[in-house]
Protein backbone atom coordinates (compact mmCIF):
# COMPACT_ATOMS: atom_id res chain seq x y z
CA UNK A 1 0.00 0.00 0.00
CA UNK A 2 2.86 2.60 0.62
CA UNK A 3 4.62 1.40 -2.37
CA UNK A 4 1.67 2.48 -4.30
CA UNK A 5 1.45 5.72 -2.21
CA UNK A 6 4.89 6.74 -3.04
CA UNK A 7 4.07 6.15 -6.39
CA UNK A 8 1.34 8.36 -6.93
CA UNK A 9 3.39 11.20 -4.76
CA UNK A 10 5.42 10.91 -8.06
CA UNK A 11 2.09 12.55 -10.30
CA UNK A 12 1.76 15.32 -8.25
CA UNK A 13 6.25 16.46 -7.53
CA UNK A 14 5.28 19.85 -7.72
CA UNK A 15 9.21 20.17 -8.67
CA UNK A 16 9.90 23.39 -10.13
CA UNK A 17 12.79 23.09 -13.03
CA UNK A 18 11.90 21.07 -15.74
CA UNK A 19 14.90 19.06 -15.65
CA UNK A 20 13.85 17.98 -12.19
CA UNK A 21 10.30 17.07 -13.38
CA UNK A 22 12.20 15.11 -16.44
CA UNK A 23 14.32 13.38 -14.26
CA UNK A 24 11.49 11.66 -11.68
CA UNK A 25 8.93 11.19 -14.27
CA UNK A 26 11.76 9.03 -16.09
CA UNK A 27 13.01 7.00 -13.07
CA UNK A 28 10.04 7.50 -10.99
CA UNK A 29 12.24 6.97 -7.90
CA UNK A 30 11.18 7.51 -4.19
CA UNK A 31 12.21 6.53 -1.23
CA UNK A 32 10.11 4.04 1.53
CA UNK A 33 12.42 3.52 5.02
CA UNK A 34 11.03 2.80 8.31
CA UNK A 35 11.67 3.75 12.11
CA UNK A 36 11.36 2.90 15.22
CA UNK A 37 14.79 0.25 14.90
CA UNK A 38 16.14 0.90 17.87
CA UNK A 39 13.16 1.00 20.47
CA UNK A 40 11.95 -2.90 18.75
CA UNK A 41 15.16 -3.71 19.09
CA UNK A 42 15.03 -2.60 23.31
CA UNK A 43 11.55 -4.33 23.58
CA UNK A 44 13.38 -7.34 22.08
CA UNK A 45 16.24 -7.15 24.63
CA UNK A 46 18.87 -6.67 22.19
CA UNK A 47 21.59 -4.90 22.59
CA UNK A 48 22.03 -2.30 19.92
CA UNK A 49 25.04 -3.79 17.73
CA UNK A 50 25.20 -6.87 18.90
CA UNK A 51 24.94 -10.34 16.73
CA UNK A 52 21.31 -10.56 16.96
CA UNK A 53 20.76 -6.73 16.10
CA UNK A 54 22.38 -7.06 13.48
CA UNK A 55 20.66 -10.06 11.59
CA UNK A 56 17.36 -8.52 12.45
CA UNK A 57 18.32 -5.71 10.80
CA UNK A 58 19.05 -6.88 7.79
CA UNK A 59 15.76 -9.27 7.90
CA UNK A 60 13.88 -5.97 8.01
CA UNK A 61 15.59 -4.28 5.50
CA UNK A 62 15.33 -6.78 3.11
CA UNK A 63 11.37 -7.65 3.71
CA UNK A 64 11.32 -4.21 2.98
CA UNK A 65 13.01 -4.30 -0.28
CA UNK A 66 11.37 -7.03 -1.06
CA UNK A 67 8.30 -6.53 -0.88
CA UNK A 68 9.08 -2.85 -2.76
CA UNK A 69 10.57 -4.43 -6.12
CA UNK A 70 7.24 -6.92 -5.96
CA UNK A 71 5.41 -4.24 -5.68
CA UNK A 72 7.15 -2.56 -8.11
CA UNK A 73 6.89 -5.77 -11.08
CA UNK A 74 2.80 -4.90 -10.24
CA UNK A 75 2.62 -1.71 -10.84
CA UNK A 76 4.66 -1.77 -14.09
CA UNK A 77 2.17 -4.17 -15.20
CA UNK A 78 -0.51 -2.24 -14.34
CA UNK A 79 0.26 1.35 -15.27
CA UNK A 80 3.36 0.68 -17.00
CA UNK A 81 7.18 0.59 -15.74
CA UNK A 82 9.18 3.76 -15.76
CA UNK A 83 10.17 4.81 -18.99
CA UNK A 84 13.88 4.58 -18.83
CA UNK A 85 13.06 1.11 -18.32
CA UNK A 86 12.32 0.76 -21.78
CA UNK A 87 15.20 3.42 -22.55
CA UNK A 88 18.24 1.83 -24.96
CA UNK A 89 21.56 2.47 -23.98
CA UNK A 90 24.97 2.35 -25.93
CA UNK A 91 27.23 -0.23 -24.17
CA UNK A 92 30.34 1.98 -23.82
CA UNK A 93 34.39 0.81 -22.79
CA UNK A 94 33.47 2.03 -18.84
CA UNK A 95 30.29 -0.33 -19.31
CA UNK A 96 32.46 -3.19 -19.85
CA UNK A 97 35.35 -2.43 -17.55
CA UNK A 98 32.81 -2.10 -14.56
CA UNK A 99 30.18 -5.13 -15.85
CA UNK A 100 32.90 -7.73 -17.11
CA UNK A 101 29.84 -10.36 -17.02
CA UNK A 102 28.34 -7.98 -19.69
CA UNK A 103 31.03 -9.28 -22.50
CA UNK A 104 30.72 -12.77 -21.03
CA UNK A 105 27.01 -12.45 -21.62
CA UNK A 106 28.38 -11.31 -25.81
CA UNK A 107 28.13 -7.42 -25.43
CA UNK A 108 30.45 -5.55 -27.47
CA UNK A 109 30.90 -2.28 -27.98
CA UNK A 110 28.39 -0.48 -29.42
CA UNK A 111 25.57 -2.54 -28.78
CA UNK A 112 22.31 -1.57 -27.43
CA UNK A 113 20.53 -2.28 -24.06
CA UNK A 114 17.61 -2.15 -22.45
CA UNK A 115 17.32 0.17 -19.20
CA UNK A 116 15.38 -2.67 -17.31
CA UNK A 117 17.90 -5.28 -18.53
CA UNK A 118 20.86 -3.24 -16.81
CA UNK A 119 19.36 -2.80 -13.65
CA UNK A 120 17.71 -6.51 -13.57
CA UNK A 121 21.17 -8.28 -14.85
CA UNK A 122 24.04 -5.76 -13.93
CA UNK A 123 23.34 -3.95 -10.87
CA UNK A 124 25.10 -5.37 -7.88
CA UNK A 125 22.20 -4.31 -6.01
CA UNK A 126 19.18 -6.31 -7.90
CA UNK A 127 22.06 -9.34 -8.12
CA UNK A 128 21.78 -9.34 -4.14
CA UNK A 129 17.71 -9.57 -4.14
CA UNK A 130 18.18 -12.34 -6.73
CA UNK A 131 20.19 -13.63 -4.39
CA UNK A 132 17.04 -14.64 -2.66
CA UNK A 133 14.28 -13.88 -5.11
CA UNK A 134 15.47 -14.68 -8.55
CA UNK A 135 12.25 -14.95 -10.19
CA UNK A 136 11.39 -11.29 -9.04
CA UNK A 137 14.52 -9.80 -10.79
CA UNK A 138 13.87 -12.17 -13.86
CA UNK A 139 10.54 -10.49 -13.79
CA UNK A 140 11.82 -6.74 -13.81
CA UNK A 141 14.45 -7.81 -17.04
CA UNK A 142 11.86 -9.02 -19.02
CA UNK A 143 8.64 -6.98 -17.58
CA UNK A 144 10.14 -3.42 -16.42
CA UNK A 145 9.54 -1.87 -12.82
CA UNK A 146 7.68 1.06 -11.95
CA UNK A 147 10.54 2.49 -10.52
CA UNK A 148 14.22 2.40 -10.61
CA UNK A 149 14.86 3.03 -6.65
CA UNK A 150 12.65 1.98 -3.76
CA UNK A 151 14.13 2.40 -0.21
CA UNK A 152 16.22 5.31 1.92
CA UNK A 153 15.74 5.24 5.73
CA UNK A 154 15.24 8.99 6.08
CA UNK A 155 15.93 10.77 9.96
CA UNK A 156 12.25 10.95 10.65
CA UNK A 157 12.69 13.03 13.90
CA UNK A 158 9.78 15.14 13.60
CA UNK A 159 7.86 12.10 12.37
CA UNK A 160 8.74 9.70 15.28
CA UNK A 161 8.02 12.16 17.59
CA UNK A 162 4.86 13.36 16.36
CA UNK A 163 3.13 10.54 15.23
CA UNK A 164 5.20 7.03 16.62
CA UNK A 165 4.91 8.57 20.30
CA UNK A 166 8.89 9.40 20.13
CA UNK A 167 9.88 5.95 18.95
CA UNK A 168 13.74 5.85 17.64
CA UNK A 169 14.14 7.54 14.50
CA UNK A 170 15.41 5.59 11.31
CA UNK A 171 17.68 2.82 12.29
CA UNK A 172 19.29 4.85 14.82
CA UNK A 173 18.95 3.80 18.73
CA UNK A 174 17.00 6.18 20.87
CA UNK A 175 18.75 9.70 21.94
CA UNK A 176 18.04 9.28 25.45
CA UNK A 177 15.26 7.63 27.34
CA UNK A 178 14.48 10.62 29.27
CA UNK A 179 15.54 14.10 28.16
CA UNK A 180 15.15 17.58 27.56
CA UNK A 181 13.46 18.76 23.98
CA UNK A 182 14.03 22.74 22.95
CA UNK A 183 10.94 24.16 21.36
CA UNK A 184 9.83 27.30 20.10
CA UNK A 185 6.58 29.10 21.83
CA UNK A 186 4.72 31.52 20.01
CA UNK A 187 5.50 34.97 22.13
CA UNK A 188 8.19 33.12 24.24
CA UNK A 189 11.22 35.01 23.63
CA UNK A 190 13.59 31.86 23.80
CA UNK A 191 13.18 28.22 23.51
CA UNK A 192 11.24 26.32 25.83
CA UNK A 193 13.03 23.32 27.86
CA UNK A 194 9.82 20.51 27.92
CA UNK A 195 11.18 17.10 29.41
CA UNK A 196 10.37 13.86 26.83
CA UNK A 197 10.41 9.88 27.25
CA UNK A 198 11.06 7.66 24.75
CA UNK A 199 8.74 5.41 23.17
CA UNK A 200 10.26 2.41 24.89
CA UNK A 201 10.42 4.37 28.36
CA UNK A 202 6.71 4.94 28.23
CA UNK A 203 5.64 1.50 27.42
CA UNK A 204 8.50 0.03 30.20
CA UNK A 205 6.62 2.16 32.71
CA UNK A 206 3.49 1.83 31.71
CA UNK A 207 3.66 -2.28 31.82
CA UNK A 208 6.11 -3.39 34.25
CA UNK A 209 7.81 -0.34 36.36
CA UNK A 210 6.25 3.19 36.82
CA UNK A 211 8.86 4.42 38.71
CA UNK A 212 11.48 3.51 36.57
CA UNK A 213 13.83 5.93 35.22
CA UNK A 214 17.42 6.24 33.74
CA UNK A 215 20.08 6.23 35.75
CA UNK A 216 18.02 5.18 38.62
CA UNK A 217 19.90 4.85 41.81
CA UNK A 218 17.65 2.39 44.15
CA UNK A 219 16.50 -1.35 43.52
CA UNK A 220 13.03 -0.24 42.03
CA UNK A 221 13.72 2.69 40.01
CA UNK A 222 16.64 1.16 38.01
CA UNK A 223 16.34 -0.10 34.13
CA UNK A 224 17.34 -3.46 32.50
CA UNK A 225 21.03 -3.67 30.81
CA UNK A 226 19.33 -3.56 27.81
CA UNK A 227 18.17 0.28 27.72
CA UNK A 228 20.74 1.48 26.20
CA UNK A 229 21.08 5.01 24.52
CA UNK A 230 22.98 6.47 21.42
CA UNK A 231 26.28 8.12 24.07
CA UNK A 232 26.20 3.96 25.31
CA UNK A 233 26.84 2.70 21.93
CA UNK A 234 30.58 2.02 20.54
CA UNK A 235 31.05 3.96 17.26
CA UNK A 236 31.62 0.49 15.50
CA UNK A 237 28.24 -0.80 16.65
CA UNK A 238 26.79 2.26 14.91
CA UNK A 239 28.50 1.39 11.67
CA UNK A 240 27.67 -2.36 11.64
CA UNK A 241 24.25 -1.87 11.95
CA UNK A 242 24.48 0.98 8.92
CA UNK A 243 25.94 -1.80 7.25
CA UNK A 244 23.52 -4.13 7.51
CA UNK A 245 20.76 -2.25 6.64
CA UNK A 246 22.87 -1.04 4.04
CA UNK A 247 22.68 -4.78 2.33
CA UNK A 248 19.12 -3.89 0.94
CA UNK A 249 18.54 -0.37 0.86
CA UNK A 250 19.05 0.86 -3.00
CA UNK A 251 19.55 4.92 -1.99
CA UNK A 252 20.35 6.58 0.81
CA UNK A 253 20.53 6.30 5.22
CA UNK A 254 20.58 8.81 7.42
CA UNK A 255 23.11 7.99 10.42
CA UNK A 256 24.49 9.61 12.82
CA UNK A 257 27.41 7.93 15.34
CA UNK A 258 27.48 10.00 18.41
CA UNK A 259 31.34 9.99 19.94
CA UNK A 260 32.52 11.71 23.08
CA UNK A 261 33.35 14.94 23.54
CA UNK A 262 36.57 14.01 24.23
CA UNK A 263 37.27 11.41 21.83
CA UNK A 264 41.03 10.60 20.79
CA UNK A 265 41.06 12.05 17.36
CA UNK A 266 42.78 8.81 15.87
CA UNK A 267 40.35 6.90 16.60
CA UNK A 268 37.94 9.20 15.48
CA UNK A 269 39.83 8.73 12.33
CA UNK A 270 39.61 4.82 12.58
CA UNK A 271 35.98 5.27 12.93
CA UNK A 272 35.86 6.25 9.13
CA UNK A 273 37.88 4.15 8.06
CA UNK A 274 36.47 1.64 9.03
CA UNK A 275 33.13 2.54 7.85
CA UNK A 276 35.29 2.69 3.97
CA UNK A 277 35.92 -0.96 4.70
CA UNK A 278 32.42 -2.19 5.63
CA UNK A 279 31.42 -0.28 2.70
CA UNK A 280 29.40 2.27 3.80
CA UNK A 281 28.12 5.12 0.96
CA UNK A 282 28.47 7.67 3.95
CA UNK A 283 29.61 8.64 7.67
CA UNK A 284 27.97 10.76 9.72
CA UNK A 285 29.29 11.67 13.26
CA UNK A 286 28.16 13.84 16.19
CA UNK A 287 30.17 15.46 18.91
CA UNK A 288 28.59 17.10 21.85
CA UNK A 289 30.28 20.96 21.74
CA UNK A 290 28.23 23.05 24.39
CA UNK A 291 30.67 26.21 22.99
CA UNK A 292 29.50 25.91 19.54
CA UNK A 293 25.60 25.25 19.55
CA UNK A 294 22.45 24.22 21.96
CA UNK A 295 20.84 21.43 20.10
CA UNK A 296 17.21 20.65 19.77
CA UNK A 297 17.90 17.81 22.20
CA UNK A 298 19.36 18.00 25.11
CA UNK A 299 20.38 15.57 28.01
CA UNK A 300 20.11 16.28 31.63
CA UNK A 301 23.63 15.57 32.69
CA UNK A 302 25.12 17.71 29.90
CA UNK A 303 23.41 20.63 30.75
CA UNK A 304 24.43 20.27 34.11
CA UNK A 305 27.65 19.72 33.69
CA UNK A 306 28.02 22.66 31.62
CA UNK A 307 28.29 26.45 33.04
CA UNK A 308 27.44 29.71 30.94
CA UNK A 309 28.78 32.94 32.00
CA UNK A 310 26.67 35.93 31.70
CA UNK A 311 27.74 39.72 31.61
CA UNK A 312 25.47 42.19 33.76
CA UNK A 313 24.79 45.75 32.72
CA UNK A 314 26.78 46.50 35.81
CA UNK A 315 30.26 44.92 34.28
CA UNK A 316 30.30 41.78 37.15
CA UNK A 317 29.84 37.97 35.40
CA UNK A 318 27.44 35.44 36.80
CA UNK A 319 28.03 31.90 36.19
CA UNK A 320 25.37 29.04 36.09
CA UNK A 321 24.87 25.58 35.15
CA UNK A 322 22.97 25.27 32.04
CA UNK A 323 19.50 23.64 33.64
CA UNK A 324 19.48 25.86 36.04
CA UNK A 325 16.28 28.90 35.62
CA UNK A 326 17.23 32.38 35.48
CA UNK A 327 14.33 35.19 35.29
CA UNK A 328 15.29 37.90 32.74
CA UNK A 329 13.10 40.16 31.05
CA UNK A 330 9.83 39.30 32.55
CA UNK A 331 10.39 35.48 31.40
CA UNK A 332 12.00 32.40 32.95
CA UNK A 333 14.25 30.76 30.62
CA UNK A 334 17.20 28.14 31.06
CA UNK A 335 20.39 28.91 31.25
CA UNK A 336 21.29 27.26 28.41
CA UNK A 337 18.62 28.54 26.02
CA UNK A 338 18.87 32.54 27.02
CA UNK A 339 22.71 32.23 26.56
CA UNK A 340 21.91 30.58 23.24
CA UNK A 341 19.05 33.13 22.25
CA UNK A 342 21.48 35.81 23.35
CA UNK A 343 24.31 34.41 21.42
CA UNK A 344 23.07 33.67 18.35
CA UNK A 345 20.48 37.00 17.96
CA UNK A 346 17.28 35.31 18.05
CA UNK A 347 16.22 36.31 21.06
CA UNK A 348 12.67 37.89 21.39
CA UNK A 349 12.62 37.07 17.43
CA UNK A 350 9.83 33.99 18.02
Amino acid sequence: VFTRMLDNVVEINGLPLEQQRHEIMSKRRHGMGFLGLGSTMTMLRMPYGSAESLEFTEQVSRELALAGWHTGVELAKEKGAAPIMEEEFEVTPLMLRQRPEMAADGYKLGDKVKGKVLLAKYSRYMQRIASVAPELVEQVAESGCRFTHHSSIAPTGTISLSLANNASNGIEPSFAHHYSRNVIREKKKSKEKVDVFSYEMLAYREIINPEAMPYGTHAGDTLPDYFVTSEDIKPMAHVDVQAAAQKWVDSSISKTINIPTDFPFEEFKHVYMYAYEQGLKGCTTFRFNPEAFQGVLVKEKDLENTLYQFTLEDGTTVEVKGNEEIEYDGETHSAANLFDALKEGYYGKF
